[in-house]
């Protein structure tokens, strides 16, 4: 079997979205050509569900399962059973949270490696092939490739995809979320930019992440400077936003997560509809394959 993820997929969440306007929304992604919804704020596997249910081609990922929510047996059931229901369409996609939000927050990689041996010895047997995890350092890229089908990394920039391409080799999924806003106003733009990028700029995780592919202190200081705010989250038209998205495609990646804060990509509203007819590409999606 294989999942086929599409090149560019929508990240959105249920504190978004609503979980009532759930399958509406999945029917618009699924006609509108994504290959894929992430699902984040942290949902149990069968949070997924509406998502699954009321499409018939488009993969659904969890962007993040949070490794300290639920033990890795109640996780491994879920994604067993939406498996079966639903094959070749799940993604579970893992994470380890950050030290700010989860007071039981230690050895994150170790936490990790025990979490995957959960999932390892859950009946009925998944593949590692329908996980990826959430990966920024170098040690958890290298978890990454050896026990899941790749990364999916969150609020990163361009040089984070080609290291994390260089860390996984040419095999491995790497899909980076591009959050955007769609304003012609600068001063708009950057201000709504800002609003998002507020909370994961007061988490370390992201900010030491940060500080390895080029920015300084100054830069995260104070809402976070304009080079850093352009670069994580650019704004613009939906042309602009669009060729930055096609842009950053033709980094080593295999998949762009798009997520378009105050501009209606979280529902089923104008930014996804504006962006699609942009972003769609010629190009052949590449499978990931399930062993």
């Amino acid at each position: 079997m294989s999942i086929e993820l599409g090149r560019f997929g929508l990240w959105t969440s249920y504190s978004a979205l609503g979980q009532e306007n759930a399958g509406v929304a999945a029917q618009l992604a699924e006609r509108l050509g994504y290959g894929t919804v992430w699902l984040g704020g942290s949902p149990r596997p069968s949070a997924v569900t509406p998502l699954l249910s009321g499409t018939e081609r488009l993969a659904v990922a969890t962007g993040i399962v949070n490794v300290w929510s639920d033990p890795a047996e109640l996780v491994g059931a879920e994604t067993a059973q939406l498996v079966a229901e639903h094959p070749a369409r799940f993604m579970l996609g893992i994470g380890i949270g950050h030290p700010e939000a989860t007071s039981d927050y230690t050895r994150p990689l170790t936490s990790m490696r025990e979490f995957l041996d959960g999932l390892d010895v859950a009946r009925p047997e998944l593949s590692v092939e329908d996980r990826c995890l959430a990966a920024l350092g170098p040690k958890m890229l290298d978890l990454s490739r050896e026990r899941s089908a790749g990364t999916h990394p969150y609020f990163t920039p361009p040089d984070h995809t080609r290291f994390a391409r260089e860390r996984l080799g040419a095999g491995p999924l790497v899909a980076p979320e591009l959050a955007c806003v769609l304003d012609t106003d600068t001063e708009r733009g950057r201000a709504t930019a800002r609003g998002y990028a507020a909370m994961y700029l007061g988490l370390q995780n992201y900010t030491n992440n940060l500080l390895r592919f080029g920015f300084t202190e100054q830069d995260i200081a104070d809402g976070g400077s304009d080079r850093l705010i352009d670069t994580i989250i650019p704004h613009g038209s939906a042309e602009q936003i669009a060729a930055a998205a096609q842009g950053r495609s033709r980094l080593p990646a295999d998949r762009r997560r798009l997520r378009c804060p105050g501009a209606g990509v979280d529902g089923p509203g104008h930014g996804a509809r504006a962006l699609v007819a942009l972003t769609r590409t010629r190009d052949r999606p590449r499978p990931v394959t399930t062993r």
